[in-house]
């Protein structure tokens, strides 16, 4: 096996743009998301709110993944892309004139509330694109020898910009206000926007442009539920994303349980990110290809521990660190899918899968805040937390139990073959 290059992909000019997008846009969307999260709970101060934000965003998310997968093995990627993150631009602007003085002060806070869902039920609608475009892209700047690797840094990425913008949206919004940090959003997406277009337009590698929709969409589902490694890692990463979705309703935790304010509740949130990327960056290093199933299903265990420590603790350096160990293990299981992913999924079909991908765990996001929302109103908080943390831990251990393809995976060998090709 030749040695391990932790930049392999990072020598790549074209990547390191996507890179740079990729951090502007997330950065942006994770400031966004904290911001309204706030904003909502703020005007409400009910749970069941800040749920209805994650419902707002699956429904469109989840009913439009498949129809978007299709779309984006259809197209070139880059201009798909450049559209995408325009109509984000758009979306971003609204929420920053919802949340000005002159709207406040003049409309219900009903008329507010509702016009934030409308935007969050667009958002979702665009991030059913968002997800296979950036993964087929991916592939066509990198050589498949070094799939793996760019997989590590782009997650990395993608968790790096989630913790800055976790920690920026809750010191922004002490320091200038709500309306304000939205219009850094705003600037933030413009200027990826700008950055999109240095990327040159990358080949369609579909063969099957004519395949009518029925046809390639049912080609994607047949692929993901025949491979049962695929299907194995999504599931199980579906069901702890569902029930240990606590990111939901951190905002009353800061509120309500450890009264932290908008900073504490920034510094939660980044702990979160800022424990997936030590893992992450970790795991250029180490790769994750000698045991891989059994590192995954560890790392899902060690993560329903922690959310089960920071569902019990009411000190806020404990909840700090149950959060980071639980981002530090939610990281190791995200690079070992985006690997199994890229690794094993054909070049002409990395759109349908990545949608399903979305389905799985990216919709179980926005349902898992409906889920955390409900659960909070309901049984509280804590109980609410404490409860998807140990639903988490029988999943792993049911995982286990009954998929040894899983288990025993292993992708020493499909990486060695990658790293022969010129």
């Amino acid at each position: 096996m030749a040695k391990n290059d932790p930049y392999a992909a990072l020598r790549i000019k074209q990547f390191n743009l996507f890179l740079f997008v990729r951090f502007l846009l997330v950065f942006g969307w994770s400031m966004q998301f904290i911001v309204i999260e706030w904003q909502v709970y703020s005007i409400t101060k009910d749970p069941l709110s800040l749920g209805i934000i994650g419902l707002m965003e699956i429904i469109p998310a989840f009913s439009m993944a498949l129809f978007a997968g299709h779309i984006v093995d259809q197209n070139e990627k880059r201009n798909l892309l450049a559209i995408c993150t325009a109509a984000f631009s758009l979306i971003s602007l609204g929420l920053f004139l919802l949340t000005s003085e002159t709207i406040i002060d003049s409309w219900s806070t009903n008329a507010v509330l509702y016009s934030i869902y409308v935007l969050v039920f667009f958002g979702g609608f665009l991030r059913s694109f968002f997800g296979p475009t950036i993964f087929s892209l991916v592939a066509l700047l990198v050589p498949k020898k070094i799939y793996h690797n760019a997989a590590t840094w782009s997650t990395s990425t993608w968790k790096t910009a989630s913790v800055s913008g976790a920690l920026s949206g809750g010191f922004f919004i002490s320091w200038i206000g709500v309306d304000k940090t939205l219009s850094l959003v705003f600037i933030l997406v413009m200027l990826s926007l700008i950055v999109l277009f240095q990327i040159k337009k990358q080949p369609i590698l579909n063969t099957k442009i004519d395949e009518p929709m029925k046809e390639s969409l049912k080609a994607g589902v047949k692929f993901v539920f025949q491979n049962k490694a695929i299907l194995g890692v999504l599931s199980l990463d579906m069901i702890a994303v569902l029930f240990g979705g606590t990111v939901a309703i951190l905002s009353v935790f800061a509120q309500d349980v450890l009264n932290v304010g908008p900073e504490g509740f920034g510094i939660l949130n980044a702990s979160i990110s800022m424990g997936s990327i030590l893992t992450m960056l970790i795991t250029t290093y180490i790769p994750i290809n000698k045991n891989t199933g059994k590192k995954m299903l560890i790392s899902v265990f060690i993560f329903g521990l922690s959310i089960i420590a920071f569902g019990l603790s009411s000190i806020f350096w404990i909840s700090i660190l149950a959060l980071f160990i639980s981002g530090a293990a939610d990281g190791i299981s995200m690079v070992i899918r985006q690997t199994i992913l890229q690794l094993k999924t054909p070049d002409d079909m990395r759109g349908r899968v990545s949608s399903v991908n979305s389905m799985f765990v990216g919709s179980s996001n926005e349902l898992g805040a409906f889920e955390s929302g409900l659960a909070a109103k309901l049984l509280g908080p804590v109980v609410a937390v404490v409860f998807g943390g140990t639903m988490t831990l029988i999943t792993v251990v049911a995982t286990g139990v009954f998929n040894p393809t899983l288990r025993n995976l292993d992708l020493t060998t499909e990486i060695e073959t990658n790293e022969k090709e010129e």
